[in-house]
């Protein structure tokens, strides 16, 4: 019974690694609960350690995922229209592998700005900002999935 936790562990903490790269699903609370399991079945970390996880998977997953890209976008000069569009244009992307990912939020942060009325040139320069900040947040959170994936194997 034992080796079937583990292995729900495994998977979630998987599961958290790609969602940690797709914006569709949100992967650190799955990988949060991989944690979890391992720790009800083998009681490896500490209640301190579990906390730390806990507030981490809260504010990067929730607060800096949206704070980042809007912080960026607005420092660019951009509107909430470029943060909309990166993210439906990641979305897109997702068709089009690997390069989609790079040029799909990329592109769909230009139209969301042209939707907004910018000019051409305003509307790049934002739409760059909500591309820098959307990859900044999603590697903080793929950089806390690896983390917690270390923990869940290493201590397996």
């Amino acid at each position: 019974m034992e080796l079937i936790w583990i292995i729900l562990g495994a998977l979630l903490i998987f599961i958290g690694i790609a969602g940690a790269l797709l914006p569709v699903m949100p992967g650190l609370p799955f990988s949060y609960l991989g944690l979890i399991i391992l720790q009800i079945v083998h009681q490896p970390f500490s209640v301190l350690f579990m906390l730390v996880w806990a507030i981490i998977v809260v504010v990067v997953s929730f607060v800096l995922d949206n704070a980042i890209p809007a912080w960026s976008t607005k420092k660019f000069g951009g509107s909430p229209y470029g943060v909309t569009g990166s993210i439906v244009g990641l979305i897109a992307g997702l068709f089009f592998p690997p390069l989609g990912f790079i040029v799909g939020p990329l592109a769909g942060a230009f139209v969301g700005e042209m939707i907004a009325g910018n000019k051409s040139d305003r509307a790049l320069k934002s739409a760059f900002g909500a591309f820098v900040g959307f990859l900044f947040a999603t590697g903080l959170k793929v950089m806390a999935a690896g983390m917690m994936a270390w923990y869940y194997f290493s201590n397996i």
